[in-house]
């Protein structure tokens, strides 16, 4: 086991320590734990952030194993379970907090409140809305948000915009998985990649 001091070492290697003392101190929610919100957490906990909080009420499927951070031995079990499991193995000193439930204009308030940030990685459009919408009513969160990431199109099409105070979005604004477009790994991992620089550089004090 890597002991915690070898891993700060390692990190302040890369980083300068305010900014190692800023992600270390900073708490992030994920809301949705498939292509988007695995890939976020991943890169997140690699970036030194030290406190995530996973949501999500699904399970691994078969399926998800073209785009998403979990492994074959992970399939019929809780995403967050699963997800927690790989985060720790990247950093055993993180604090990770989850909870295995479906997101609901109901519970929106209770489960994000007092989170400064939050990803909204939902795949269905509905929800997306629902939840963007509901974060920028009832909490004061950042939110940062993927809309556009399907198919095999040109990955420089996928940007990140600040849309209102407190919103971001980040993707090509436009591709789904209709019209046999599909969802393929490199241009969710962009996306994902976007949503994670994004968070990274709201916890640095950059906010444009």
């Amino acid at each position: 086991m890597i002991t915690k001091e070898e891993l700060d070492r390692a990190f302040d290697a890369r980083f300068p320590v305010w900014m190692k003392e800023k992600l270390n101190a900073a708490h992030v929610a994920v809301a949705g734990l498939g292509g988007l919100g695995s890939n976020i957490a991943v890169m997140l906990a690699r970036s030194g952030v030290g406190h995530l909080f996973l949501v999500d009420f699904d399970v691994v499927d078969v399926t998800n194993l073209n785009r998403q951070m979990y492994r074959a031995k992970d399939i019929g079990r809780p995403k967050t379970e699963a997800l927690r499991e790989i985060l720790g193995d990247i950093n055993p000193y993180l604090d990770i907090k989850t909870k295995q439930i479906k997101v609901s204009p109901d519970n929106v308030k209770e489960l994000f409140d007092g989170y400064p940030i939050v990803c909204e990685a939902f795949d269905k459009p509905d929800m997306k809305s629902m939840l963007v919408s509901e974060l920028l009513r009832v909490t004061k969160a950042s939110v940062v948000s993927g809309n556009g990431m399907a198919g095999f199109g040109n990955a420089n099409n996928i940007t990140t915009e600040k849309k209102l105070s407190r919103l971001y979005v980040c993707g090509d604004k436009k591709t789904d998985v209709g019209g046999g477009t599909g969802l393929m790994a490199p241009r969710v991992a962009v996306c994902a990649g976007h949503q994670a620089n994004q968070v990274i550089r709201l916890i640095l004090g950059e906010d444009k």
